[in-house]
């Protein structure tokens, strides 16, 4: 038996198998592009770890594609062999439970099993970063920030991971409204970990969601080395430096770090094409022509209208067809969602597929359509349950533009007005460049309506 870094007791008996999993786990909370490095060689040197088992099918899972859950399973099952040769501690068998949970689609268990886990071992800065996530992929903000939070008192300036968990503490402060506080907090993770790309990304959250655009793009210009380690979480980091520009209507700026950044590597991984079909989107909103950007995306979301993984990777799936005009395939993944919700399984997946899924994917198409007025209604209905999607604020922020929008055009004013108020107050009360000309389009739709009525 030995300690990893972080103080905690692992099955591990090798000193270069501890070192590998060491480097695996701070690869991990750095978003590090070394992190599957890090695992294949803690197998390699301990293939009777089942703890770096369920690991690797836990970050297979939180990739959100069908293709992987086989490898994930087989994952799983070497797992649990392990377990019932005993050779696993209590804390690696929950690690195995969390992932059988998350292979049911019960992913609210899962981050239950890793809570757990913080509660016994408070110090295991990796199962909380797994919470984290997993909360994120469920859109419950406040757990997200709670699994965080419990940790910290064993996770002092001393523990390696501290500034990792600034930066998690960060987010999720930001995700509940407190911005002033989620800013500090980024901030103060930072000194401790300057690779901290998730901390720094906290901030950038707080800069986009308050409309301190400028303050925003100063702030990434000023800490690039802080994600330039990572693995794809920085052509997201790029995604946010895009947003800013475009509320500062620096559109030529957008499109350049759309080309050479956001879509520097044309992946089909899901949070790469949420990026950029959330990106598009939002420009054709502003009335930019986006040329043939959407074909290459529409092309990789067309092989993926049968995963079913996860609503979030679906519903921007769902924009890149719909941006290239594919309406077979566009059907094709709309009736699956349907499928999906209408699955007798009571699961967390089958539930978020049933609301918002099926309204946010009629909105969508019908707005792509034309047909505004059946638009709004879908996504306004949609909108009350679109935290459950998963994601961040900023991320399912164009969904709620596209409702607006679709209001606007089908004249429905009240309502568009309403949920503008709505995105406004989860704001903090701060208007941003698209609020502002929002706000505008309404009130002179009002006047010219008034002398006919």
């Amino acid at each position: 038996m030995r300690t990893d870094l972080f103080g905690s007791d692992t099955s591990l008996t090798r000193p270069e198998a501890v070192e590998a999993w060491n480097a695996t786990q701070m690869a991990f909370l750095a978003h590090g592009a070394a992190t599957p490095e890090h695992l294949g060689r803690t197998l390699t040197l301990a293939p009777d770890f089942a703890l770096a088992h369920a690991t690797k099918g836990l970050f297979l899972m939180l990739l959100g594609r069908r293709a992987l859950v086989p490898d994930a399973a087989a994952a799983h099952e070497r797992a649990q062999s392990l377990v019932a040769q005993g050779s696993a501690f209590l804390r690696e068998r929950r690690y195995v439970a969390a992932l059988g949970h998350y292979l049911d689609g019960h992913l609210a268990r899962a981050a239950a099993e890793f809570e757990t886990v913080c509660r016994e071992t408070p110090q295991d800065a990796t199962a909380a970063k797994l919470a984290h996530a997993i909360h994120f992929v469920l859109g419950d903000s406040a757990r997200l920030l709670g699994a965080i939070e419990r940790v910290l008192p064993a996770v002092g300036p001393d523990h390696a991971a501290h500034g990792f968990m600034l930066g998690c503490q960060a987010f999720g402060l930001e995700e509940t409204g407190a911005f002033d506080a989620a800013l500090a907090t980024a901030e103060r993770g930072m000194t401790f970990r300057r690779d901290d790309a998730w901390g720094l990304h906290a901030a950038t959250h707080v800069y986009d969601i308050t409309a301190e655009s400028r303050r925003g793009l100063d702030c990434l210009d000023r800490n690039e080395d802080a994600w330039a380690h990572c693995n794809n979480f920085r052509f997201h980091v790029w995604w946010h430096k895009a947003l800013l520009h475009l509320d500062q209507g620096e559109v030529d700026a957008v499109f350049a770090l759309y080309d050479t950044k956001v879509r520097a590597e044309k992946t089909d991984d899901y949070r790469d094409i949420s990026n950029a079909t959330s990106l598009l989107t939002r420009l054709e909103l502003e009335g930019h022509n986006v040329g043939d950007r959407w074909e290459e995306l529409a092309v990789l979301a067309d092989t993926h209208v049968d995963d079913g993984c996860l609503l979030f990777a679906d519903l921007h799936y769902m924009l890149a067809l719909l941006g290239d005009g594919r309406r077979e395939s566009s059907a094709t993944l709309a009736a699956q969602v349907g499928q999906r919700a209408a699955t007798p399984q009571a699961t967390d997946v089958a539930r978020v597929y049933a609301h918002p899924g099926q309204a946010a994917m009629a909105g969508l198409c019908a707005f792509s359509e034309g047909d505004y007025g059946t638009a709004f209604g879908h996504l306004a209905q949609a909108s009350t349950g679109m935290r459950r999607a998963g994601g961040s604020h900023a991320q399912r922020d164009v969904f709620e533009r596209v409702a607006i929008d679709a209001g606007l055009r089908a004249g429905a004013l009240d309502g568009a007005a309403a949920l503008l108020e709505s995105r406004r107050q989860l704001r903090g009360g701060h208007d941003d460049r698209f609020a502002q000309v929002r706000s505008r389009m309404i009130a002179e739709a009002r006047a010219q309506a008034a002398p006919a009525a």
